[in-house]
């Protein structure tokens, strides 16, 4: 009866959907874990966003990598800026996806280490490899409140190709570069800064990670367990209804019964 189940095309069709499911499965897993790693960065970027402010160097200091649990932490840095040193990040988006640049300028902390300060976002100039306008940094000694980061890497960033560019541009904020260029200790990672708000609104502050949106991967994860069990169910919905067409072939094939004689 299920004899066509042997043929070429049914065992390649049972193979595929034996594939399929495993696949399926694992697709939903991998959506699944998506969906709690977001959940666990909410989290964390909540917590440290709504601790209170510590000076940067309770947890940083030069040569230090940032552990991913002091991700957004609030900190506070007291110093003055060194203007003459500060350069700009390129290729970095506002608030609105507008493509300008990010100012990163060093404050000079009064043991002499300095830390790096991500003051904002601003608009390229008219030539991609001129040094765009940049509002002024405060000058005299400034309290600065922000949330620590971590130093940006090639490999974390994909950015491979870090030379040729125009003077006073960086492609990465990244303590250890800087500190060659500074000439004085630098705090691993750096600050994006919250506060004070600058005059003018200018540079752009960068906002707060977003830590309310959870995605939409957990949908998409039932999804896929959903297309799993739906391929076996299909399998057998086929198999019914090929063994009723053959069912049905047969019996219009088969010859009629001889006419009984006296």
């Amino acid at each position: 009866m299920y004899r066509f189940l042997l043929s070429r095309q049914w065992v390649i069709l049972t193979l595929i959907a034996l594939v399929l499911i495993p696949a399926m499965i694992e697709l939903g897993f991998w959506q699944l874990h998506r969906h709690e790693h977001r959940v666990e960065q909410n989290t964390l970027i909540s917590r440290n966003l709504k601790a209170k402010p510590v000076p940067v160097t309770e947890l940083t200091f030069p040569g230090h990598t940032v552990p991913r649990t002091d991700y957004w932490r609030q900190v506070t840095a007291t110093g003055t800026f060194d203007t003459a040193r500060e350069v700009v990040v390129r290729r970095r988006t506002s608030a609105d996806d507008r493509v300008g640049f990010h100012v990163l300028t060093p404050l000079v902390l009064a043991d002499g280490r300095a830390v790096l300060v991500n003051r904002g976002w601003v608009s390229s100039a008219a030539d991609q490899k001129s040094f765009p306008p940049v509002p002024a940094a405060p000058k005299g000694t400034v309290t600065v409140t922000g949330r620590l980061k971590a130093d940006e890497t090639t490999s974390a960033s994909g950015i491979k190709d870090l030379s040729g560019l125009p003077p006073r541009q960086i492609m990465l904020i990244n303590s250890a570069q800087q500190t060659k260029s500074l000439g004085r200790p630098v705090l691993g990672g750096y600050l994006e800064q919250s506060g004070p708000e600058p005059s003018g609104g200018n540079p752009e502050l960068i906002p707060e990670p977003d830590h309310e949106s959870i995605g939409p991967h957990m949908a998409y994860a039932v999804q896929w367990w959903l297309f799993a069990a739906a391929v076996p169910v299909g399998w057998v919905t086929l198999v019914r209804r090929e063994k009723r067409d053959r069912q049905s072939a047969e019996a219009g094939s088969a010859p009629e019964p001889a006419p009984a004689t006296a």
